[in-house]
């Protein structure tokens, strides 16, 4: 258990191993700030850096079965404690209901979860009260879950609202897309065939054990995740990590242009500059295409020169807001069309849950409709910046159809001059059964996407 202290091999001493009870404040204090509308990114920022490893994976497991957890604590009292309290009780039964998926045994994480009660100043005074709460958990652990079965947020771990929209939004497939977000998504790599080939990529990852499957064109999923710095050539920018789905992006708004002529390109909300290194991967080394990439925060617009530097590429990035052309069109692209536009939109998130699942704790259902709204004023601001007979590709990473489909359809009835070419539409996460659920020729693990390819009339 970590925390022992013991010396290391052939008697040398080591730094001792963080306590799991510290480890557990930790959590609980990073699950009390998402609770109040932190993103756990930040929250786990926020965690002293020895702690930051072991609190950020049991967090994640945490955030997997949050709903069963706040059940649970339903049931265990009467009303409920002060939220550090109340996250301490909430994370110790998230990660000790159901022992098989436990990462520790269920009393050692009781004990444990008394034992950071009685050292954080917050709970101090509420630590008889957990351990009582916690207690009676292991003796009546079967009846009490049984108890949580009947209701749908503890079942599937996610809020009822959401549960709702899924059912209505995919009627077929909605409990597939619930159980894949509780799931932990894989390490997908996108090989930069300008530096090496998929298959010597491969080949070079085998040589220090790493197994990996071919995904789209230029794609790897990992059998294990590992730190990048361990990937060979990575800081030499052979390879960036890029989910399947996020993958398909260049090649839908490029396959079929004449890449041989010069061609004008925007990316719009482009941070953190995968998808544009991505278009220009795409169209090879010493294509004439000149990518412009727009970020309305100057934060992330410099992760975007940071991941062109790492992977010798170069583009425009401007700091600027997309949905307001006459801020920066003019000024920065000569007021002249583009051939092709990537309007990733900001969106719920909804698709990429397994990866980040504090979003659906953090999200509202009436974000929905609000990151709607604003999806529309970006299509419509950027529409009439692309030249007639040119296209562009709306995304989304989100499985909501208000955020896909229902969108799409609104501005195609809007825009006369716009028509819908084949496009893989809403991408369920995860192993979705490929011919029923996925219209499209993903092999694998992906996260949930959304994509139309429109094109515009020709004059």
């Amino acid at each position: 258990m970590p925390g022992d202290g013991s010396a290391g091999r052939a008697g040398q001493p080591h730094a001792p191993a963080p306590a799991l009870w510290q480890q557990l404040i930790g959590v609980a204090g990073a699950l009390q700030a998402i609770r109040a509308g932190q993103s756990g990114t930040a929250a786990v920022a926020a965690v002293p850096e020895p702690l930051r490893p072991g609190v950020q994976a049991l967090l994640f497991h945490v955030l997997r079965h949050a709903g069963r957890a706040q059940a649970l604590a339903r049931c265990l009292v009467q009303r409920p404690p002060p939220p550090a309290a109340d996250a301490l009780l909430c994370s110790a039964l998230a990660l000790s209901w159901h022992p098989d998926e436990a990462p520790y045994e269920p009393f050692t994480l009781v004990n444990q979860a008394v034992e950071a009660a009685k050292h954080h100043p917050p709970t101090r005074q509420q630590s008889s009260f957990i351990n009582a709460c916690l207690r009676r958990f292991l003796r009546e652990r079967d009846a009490l879950v049984a108890r949580t079965d009947a209701d749908p947020a503890a079942r599937w771990n996610h809020p009822a609202w959401w549960i709702a929209r899924l059912r209505k939004d995919h009627p077929e497939h909605w409990e597939h897309i619930l159980q894949a977000n509780n799931t932990q998504a894989p390490m997908t790599l996108r090989v930069n065939k300008q530096k090496v080939a998929l298959a010597q990529y491969q080949q070079a990852l085998k040589a220090i054990n790493l197994e990996a499957t071919a995904v789209e064109d230029s794609g790897l999923v990992l059998r294990q995740a590992v730190p990048v710095t361990s990937l060979p050539g990575f800081a030499e920018g052979w390879v960036s990590v890029q989910d399947a789905a996020a993958q398909k992006a260049a090649p839908l708004l490029l396959h079929g242009l004449d890449l041989a002529r010069p061609l004008r390109v925007l990316d719009a909300c482009a941070a953190p500059g995968g998808k544009t290194a991505h278009l220009l991967e795409y169209a090879g080394a010493g294509a004439p295409l000149a990518v412009t990439a727009l970020e309305i925060d100057a934060t992330r617009a410099a992760r975007i020169g940071d991941t062109l530097q790492r992977l010798g590429l170069s583009a425009q990035v401007l700091v600027a807001d997309a949905a307001r052309p006459q801020d920066w069109w003019a000024a920065h692209c000569g007021g002249v069309p583009f051939d092709a536009i990537l309007l990733d939109a900001p969106c719920t998130a909804s698709g990429i849950v397994r990866r980040h699942p504090d979003v659906r704790w953090l999200r509202r259902e009436s974000d929905i409709a609000q990151l709607a709204v604003l999806q529309a004023r970006l299509l419509a601001a950027l529409w009439p910046l692309l030249r007639p007979g040119g296209r562009m590709l709306y995304c989304t990473c989100s499985v909501f159809r208000a955020e896909g489909d229902e969108q799409v359809q609104s501005f195609l009835v809007r825009n006369s001059d716009a028509q819908l070419l084949p496009s893989p539409g809403h991408l369920i996460p995860g192993k979705a059964d490929k011919a029923e659920a996925v219209p499209d020729n993903l092999s694998g693990e992906h996260d949930g996407f959304f994509y139309a390819l429109l094109q515009k009339s020709p004059q």
